[in-house]
């Protein structure tokens, strides 16, 4: 399959002038969602677009993708427009971009904001995602519990983390009365559970689709045959042992891997911090409970910031998140904001037979991003949030040393 780059505008231009030209009348197309990073894109990812499309029977996949910094307050490890390609390559029809606001929050705000911009696409009928306990009704029944948080939860998880115990423990500890317990301990069900939460609180017209997740569990590090976890992959890369990936990855991914970008991004983030007063840093979300003077101790420390400050009430994840979104300057103010404005899909990677998706697009609720025109359709926190993906592009084109080609990909 050959790769080409060029104008986005005009394929959009043409594509809509011969249907209107033929008279066409267009039946509605159904498009099932994926929310995504592909941190690499795996044959667990591909059995998924496939079996979302079988099982959804819907016309076309859209992946909805994080950018090049990913929620686990690192570094992509290929930029975008790669794992773009690779997620084209691997039966995904359009992939568009997840913005950085979003692609770098907690679960929470994950979701939401991912499901804020899939619900103005009027086609997108459901969303799919892999889980360890693929029932449905469990998931929905969840949403519903926890839809008005009941007030014990509130006062247990209060009680829990004046003990010391982490929020998302005590989150999930003061939760189990109301949710089957399955749902909020395994990680793929969690993220799920928080799909299904912004669906039922945005009263989203789009129906979840839970996959069973196939082989090793996400946050396991050892390569475990045809379908591993990202996190093992990305391990093998890191210890140079990319041989091991060989049978978790498709050729076009596994190939890329002597070519993966290995970003330290601990003396950035601790060089930002160093240059923010506890004030500013204050404001950054989950930074709470005096942990901006923490964070400014620690960062004139040789250790990592995750060893210093990570403990049994802030997670590793959440320690590289506050301190990612201090580099890249978003403030919870900001990405609340964002969430309550309209924004845009931003399209990163698509396949040359499905042009039609572009004209489909171009009618959703917010801008779609394929001319200067569109992008002047932006409202301006819009624009501020485009803006932000592009700053992250850079900065990540700088701390790799690569030059990226800001251009969407055919495929």
């Amino acid at each position: 399959m050959s790769m080409v780059s060029f104008s986005l505008a005009n394929y959009s231009y043409y594509t809509t002038h011969f249907f209107r030209c033929k008279g066409f009348k267009r039946k509605k197309m159904k498009i099932c969602a994926i929310i995504c990073e592909y941190n690499p894109f795996h044959n667990g990812h591909q059995y998924l677009i496939e079996e979302a499309k079988t099982r959804s029977n819907a016309d076309a996949a859209l992946c909805l993708m994080s950018g090049n910094f990913v929620q686990r307050g690192d570094a992509a490890i290929f930029d975008k427009f790669l794992r773009a390609k690779h997620a084209v390559l691997g039966g995904a029809d359009i992939v568009l971009e997840l913005p950085t606001v979003f692609a770098t929050s907690n679960a929470e705000i994950f979701a939401s904001g991912a499901i804020s911009i899939l619900s103005k696409i009027p086609e997108v009928t459901h969303l799919c995602f892999g889980a360890e306990l693929p029932d449905k009704q469990s998931f929905l029944n969840a949403a519903i519990a926890l839809k008005e948080e009941p007030q014990i939860v509130s006062d247990t998880v209060k009680r829990l983390t004046g003990e010391g115990m982490g929020y998302a423990a005590a989150l999930t500890a003061a939760r189990k009365e109301f949710v089957d317990e399955r749902l909020l301990t395994y990680p793929n069900n969690i993220l799920g559970l928080e799909y299904t939460k912004a669906i039922v609180s945005q009263d989203a017209n789009i129906e979840i689709m839970p996959i069973p997740r196939q082989g090793s569990g996400h946050r396991n590090e050892n390569i475990s045959g045809e379908y591993s976890s990202a996190t093992s992959i990305r391990e093998a890369v890191y210890q140079g042992k990319e041989k091991n990936a060989e049978p978790a990855l498709p050729h076009f991914v596994y190939q890329c891997l002597p070519n993966a970008t290995k970003i330290n991004l601990e003396p950035f983030k601790k060089l930002a911090i160093l240059q923010k007063t506890p004030e500013t840093i204050k404001k950054i979300l989950d930074c709470t409970e005096g942990l901006e003077h923490a964070f400014l101790k620690a960062a004139t420390l040789t250790a990592p910031l995750e060893k210093t400050l990570c403990s049994s009430r802030y997670t590793a994840a959440r320690i590289r998140r506050i301190a990612l979104q201090n580099l890249l300057g978003i403030e919870e103010s900001f990405i609340r904001e964002c969430l309550s404005s309209p924004l845009y899909l931003n399209p990163l990677a698509f396949q040359r037979e499905r042009q039609d998706l572009l004209s489909v697009l171009s009618k959703a609720n917010i801008p779609f991003l394929c001319s200067g025109k569109s992008q002047r359709a932006l409202s301006s926190v819009g624009m501020q949030c485009k803006r932000l993906d592009e700053y992250a592009e850079t900065l990540y084109s700088l701390f790799s040393g690569n030059e990226i080609k800001q251009t969407t990909v055919i495929v």
